[in-house]
């Protein structure tokens, strides 16, 4: 007998909105459920993609990568994740939980560069395999508390680096996808504590897993 499918779920949001505390604690969280967790990052999450993750971060290229060479590199990693590490996961029954994913290239090389969601689209169905997540969780706080926040925590990188305005953009797109597909994302006030953006957090994974067992039991 197959194994079910496994469940894509992401975390999404701009600088300082604290994914990397998230992210523990919803592997953590799955894992309690007795769930085997696949955890992984964008850009990254293979052998290929972590060395095209060293170009686009790397801060002595600030302003010197067009933004359609950004967006091409940002999905020739996503593709090699979705072949190598993605798919084989979910197919082999495990939950891929993914610090970013192609929300994030609507929100940093749409609303951030310019680049056509349409363009996006396309790179979408064909890079990415069309796959989109299971689950969305979007960490939303204001730019500058965010950028606050990231201040002082080691040297920029590459897209640290841009401007307050840059980052506006880019918190624009992911709430306006949000909005759009409300039954996907769960918005996540990450203003707040620590102790109240995880209980925000494991609320809506908990629903989600709820969801999901009625339908698995139906």
């Amino acid at each position: 007998m197959n194994a079910a499918r496994g469940k894509f779920i992401t975390l999404e949001g701009g600088e300082g909105a604290g994914k990397s505390t998230v992210l523990n604690a919803v592997r953590e969280l799955l894992a309690a459920h007795g769930l085997d967790v696949v955890v992984t990052r964008e850009p990254g999450g293979t052998t290929a993609g972590e060395a095209i993750r060293g170009v686009l971060l790397d801060p002595t290229l600030h302003g010197r990568i067009a933004p359609e060479t950004e967006l091409l590199l940002m999905f020739a990693a996503r593709a090699q994740h979705v072949r190598e590490t993605i798919v084989p996961a979910l197919a082999a029954g495990r939950w891929v939980l993914g610090d970013r994913f192609t929300d994030a290239s609507y929100a940093y090389q749409g609303g951030g560069r310019g680049q056509p969601d349409e363009r996006i689209a396309e790179l979408e169905r064909w890079a990415a395999a069309g796959l989109q997540p299971d689950l969305t969780l979007l960490l939303d706080l204001p730019v500058g508390v965010g950028l606050e926040r990231v201040r002082g925590r080691g040297p920029a990188d590459r897209i640290e680096l841009e401007a307050h305005e840059f980052f506006e953009r880019v918190r624009a797109a992911y709430r306006a996808r949000a909005a759009a597909q409300p039954a996907r994302f769960r918005v996540i006030d990450a203003s707040r504590s620590l102790d109240e953006v995880l209980t925000q957090v494991r609320a809506a994974v908990t629903d989600f897993l709820a969801v999901n067992a009625a339908r698995g039991a139906a």
